[in-house]
């Protein structure tokens, strides 16, 4: 029976979705990453495919969100974004040590993927953990500093206000820089790594993750271990087809 048990890490809350005879074992895992907006509750049929596999998953709630909501405004997450993300990275470093511990890791299998703000989380953790085995990004964006910087832009054509000055701008985009895996490529090091995209997707463009894909496939001594999906006339939703191939692709993988 797959078992789905509600804790807290360190403040954090998470689901960790495992098959309750096996709770107690280590086993591979995978953390991920909902999206902005979302929870982690959402996550769950990803996480129970891959518990079935014999996966502990790890679902995080993060911050101003879900559980961690914390009676913010819409406008006042959208401008904590990024922030968010550096947040999230964060929390893996805590969640990767409850679970190490605990001796709940199999073989240093940690494995990580995300939806959205998830999936540019995702990217950003693979400059930074290199205990990482193996990732996945549905519709996320591995070039974040560009990603901010269209957001920018797409504010500034519509004649709106930003709350912060110039400086400021030009201080997170210096940020972002560290955790953009596009500027740092060598650090995917052949590491397992599956995109799903929509080529529609109205929110995080499409090109972001396919033209990262062209740019770093020929790194790849074993090109089993890159793959990119795309998706025809999908925009910024996960497809049932997207959850199936990304379950499928993390057991072999990870």
């Amino acid at each position: 029976m797959i078992g789905i048990y509600k804790e807290y890490w360190n403040e954090i809350p998470v689901l960790v979705v495992v098959h309750s005879e096996y709770k107690d074992q280590a086993l591979p895992v995978l953390t991920y990453i909902h999206g902005f907006t979302s929870a982690k509750e959402h996550n769950l049929p990803l996480a129970y495919l891959l518990a079935e596999k014999g996966y502990r998953v790890v679902l995080p709630d993060c911050i101003f969100h879900g559980e961690r909501q914390d009676n913010i405004t819409d406008a006042e997450r959208q401008l904590q974004f990024f922030k968010i993300v550096e947040q999230n990275l964060q929390d893996l470093l805590t969640i990767r040590t409850v679970l190490m511990e605990k001796n709940l890791i199999k073989d240093n299998r940690f494995g990580l993927a995300g939806t959205s703000m998830g999936g540019i989380t995702t990217a950003a953790a693979l400059t930074q953990y290199d205990w990482i085995k193996a990732a996945a990004i549905l519709m996320g964006s591995p070039k974040i500093t560009q990603f901010a910087n269209e957001l920018v832009a797409g504010l500034k054509d519509q004649h709106t206000q930003l709350p912060i000055t110039e400086d400021e701008l030009s201080a997170i985009f210096k940020s972002l820089e560290q955790i953009d895996l596009s500027k740092q490529k060598k650090k995917l090091d052949g590491r397992p790594l599956f995109f799903w995209h929509g080529e529609k997707d109205q929110v995080v463009p499409f090109n972001h993750s396919y033209s990262f894909y062209e740019e770093v496939i020929s790194l790849y001594k074993n090109p089993e271990n890159i793959r990119f999906l795309r998706e025809i006339g999908r925009g910024h939703k996960v497809s049932r087809f997207a959850i199936t191939e990304t379950v499928n692709w993390l057991e072999y993988q990870l």
